[in-house]
């Protein structure tokens, strides 16, 4: 719709993407509904909030697995930097414990990427007016799936085992000794149900967990 025919106060809106075809896409067909406009459009992760605070969006659309830093993160300092900006996190992957993480992280909404854009659109809408969107299946399989039963540091230790590091380098990275780092992914390979530290690295970050 033309510039001029949009209302006085067009809701003003941040996109995090780091897929190009995708994250333009999305700002077209955003950018032809007559009350909203994409201002900013990032790429990584550890671009979003400089963004935000240049351009205050009144609601951030993030991805999770983002260059950088992750969206769940950014959100996180969103709700501090900028706490006028809703943020609504959009992601190819419905996974239960993104959506807790999302939650605890300050986020108004969770949607998977499926959906049709009018659908987004009025989420958009929708937490601009206060309200908390998530994706139904998803809020239902979070509640049976329950909470993670990982750790912060058995978080950081899995994390840390993402590029093949050995024990002792992760001992290292961490600052920690090298028996503590066994005894952090021993539980966490017997609280996952696994068989050695990259299933565990595996499986939780399917469960979103990570």
């Amino acid at each position: 719709m033309p510039r001029d025919h949009r209302p006085a106060k067009s809701i003003r809106v941040l996109l995090a993407e780091d897929q190009g075809m995708m994250r333009g896409a999305l700002a077209l067909l955003l950018g032809m509904e007559p009350d909203i406009e994409v201002v900013a459009q990032v790429s990584a992760g550890d671009l979003i909030v400089d963004a935000a605070l240049v351009h205050r969006p009144d609601v951030a659309l993030l991805d999770i697995e983002l260059p950088g830093r992750s969206g769940l993160d950014a959100a996180a300092e969103l709700r501090d930097q900028v706490p006028d900006c809703r943020v609504l996190i959009l992601t190819t992957f419905g996974r239960p414990g993104y959506l807790r993480r999302a939650m605890e992280a300050g986020a108004a909404g969770f949607l998977v990427k499926d959906g049709p854009v009018e659908e987004l659109a009025a989420a958009v809408r929708r937490v601009l007016t206060g309200e908390t969107v998530i994706d139904p299946a998803l809020a239902a399989a979070a509640l049976s799936a329950g909470p993670s039963p990982l750790t912060a540091r058995e978080c950081d230790v899995l994390t840390a085992s993402t590029d093949g590091a050995t024990v002792a380098d992760i001992a290292t990275r961490l600052h920690l000794s090298e028996s503590t780092v066994r005894n952090y992914l021993s539980s966490a390979i017997g609280k996952t149900g696994t068989r050695n530290r990259m299933e565990a690295l595996r499986e939780a970050r399917q469960q979103g967990w990570l």
